[in-house]
């Protein structure tokens, strides 16, 4: 059985996200006790709606920087151990933009379990700069820190960037997997959008049973439909409040996840 599966004690998990409001250094950052107030109350809104695990994200941090400051890896450091030591599912860390350096530390710190990594083997263009593709060092780094227990989330062909390196999305999907990724994630082109339905397609027939994962877009109404291709989701925008609106993240730091959305979204998953 994957690793993956063993992790989250599922064949078909279903992981949450709670996306920190602005941290250290950022204009709306209003203290790391209120940050993590709001981020139990999401962390308990998702373990009571069924989820199998959860990501931490520092997803209001924006502009964000390929590479963040050693004031978010202390925030991120601090809020994951909370959140790890608050509760029993898999504890996942995803540092933004791409600081797979930063997301392996914390997650070897505090105990959390599995990473995100936005560009891994494609290189990709941003809003924020380029994120070079370093797959080797990615792993030297894991093995450096004796973090191999930490499993390795890729993206391929990632949402809200332009991706230079020339290689088809199965082309990623083979070299993901041939640099020790132990689960695939799949997204559409922006923040809410579900992937494309022929991308799923050729990428489950080109890695078989590998654990692909849906990264963007999934709700209650499509997911049985991704889930034809895919192993599994996460899941945030969806999940939330409608009270305010963000030109990125389409939802704005103030709302929160909604325990009846995310029960429901569980039942549907669950079917």
């Amino acid at each position: 059985m994957s690793k993956v599966f063993k992790l989250f004690k599922t064949k078909r998990p279903f992981i949450g996200v709670i996306h920190f409001t602005p941290l250290l250094g950022y204009k709306d950052f209003k203290g790391l006790d209120k940050i993590l107030k709001k981020a139990l109350q999401d962390l308990k809104a998702l373990e009571e709606g069924g989820v199998d695990g959860v990501f931490v994200e520092n997803n209001y941090d924006y502009p964000h920087k390929i590479t963040v400051g050693p004031e978010t890896v202390a925030c991120m450091t601090y809020l994951t151990e909370k959140i790890v030591n608050s509760t029993k599912l898999p504890v996942g860390v995803s540092v933004l933009w791409n600081d797979c350096k930063a997301a392996f530390s914390v997650a070897k710190v505090t105990g959390a379990k599995f990473i995100r990594i936005p560009a891994f083997v494609d290189t990709a263009k941003t809003n924020y700069g380029v994120a070079k593709a370093a797959p080797k060092e990615v792993v030297e780094y894991r093995k450096l820190i004796k973090a191999e227990d930490v499993l390795l989330f890729a993206d391929i062909h990632v949402k809200h960037a332009e991706i230079i390196s020339k290689k088809t999305i199965t082309q990623s999907a083979r070299e993901s997997i041939k640099h020790k990724a132990d689960a695939l994630i799949i997204t559409g082109k922006w923040t809410g959008d579900a992937p494309q339905m022929d991308d799923l397609k050729k990428v489950r027939k080109t890695v078989n049973k590998f654990p692909i994962l849906i990264g963007s877009g999934a709700d209650s109404e499509n997911i049985n439909f991704l889930l034809e291709y895919a192993d599994g989701a996460i899941v945030s925008t969806s999940l939330k409040t409608a009270k305010t609106q963000d030109k990125v993240n389409v939802r704005g730091f103030q709302d929160s996840i909604d325990k009846k959305k995310v029960q429901g979204f569980s039942r549907v998953f669950q079917t």
